[in-house]
């Protein structure tokens, strides 16, 4: 499993945060300016959603709301799964796999200090972590 540990991915990430009562349209204009696809919601300090490009399709979009007057409260996923930093980026490759989230906010004693995303995984953990989901669904073939 990749060993890195998830600090070092975001230790020189500017975390872009917004209040649940921002708008979908600012948000999308948050996330199109610093070029993310989630932007995590805060109370205060303290992370209490996940607002993601997806949830700006399928929840507001495809649910013909307005993004002009939709707040993030509306839409965003409430108490979101995330990881702490000291773990290793393998795992959060498992946690996006296994639930199919693309973005798991870093938290640190209850406060974000980062997220990492698939892309993350096109560095030199990909490779590896292809091969365990191979070896993943062998096993759960002869288990059957």
């Amino acid at each position: 499993m990749p060993n890195r540990p998830v600090r070092q991915l975001v230790k020189n990430q500017r975390i872009l945060t917004a209040s649940a009562t921002m708008s979908v349209v600012e948000a999308a204009a948050a996330m199109r300016e610093a070029k993310v696809g989630a932007i995590m919601v805060l109370s205060g300090p303290r992370l209490v959603g996940i607002f993601t490009e997806r949830d700006a399709l399928y929840r507001v979009l495809a649910a013909g709301k307005d993004p002009k007057r939709t707040t993030l409260a509306d839409v965003m996923t409430v108490s979101p799964t995330t990881i702490g930093p000291d773990m290793p980026f393998g795992h959060a490759l498992h946690i996006m796999y296994d639930r199919g989230f693309r973005h798991v906010p870093v938290v640190e004693n209850g406060r974000p200090i980062g997220m990492v995303s698939a892309r993350d995984a096109l560095g030199p953990e990909m490779e590896q972590f292809e091969e365990e989901l191979r070896e993943r669904e062998h096993i759960t073939e002869i288990l059957g």
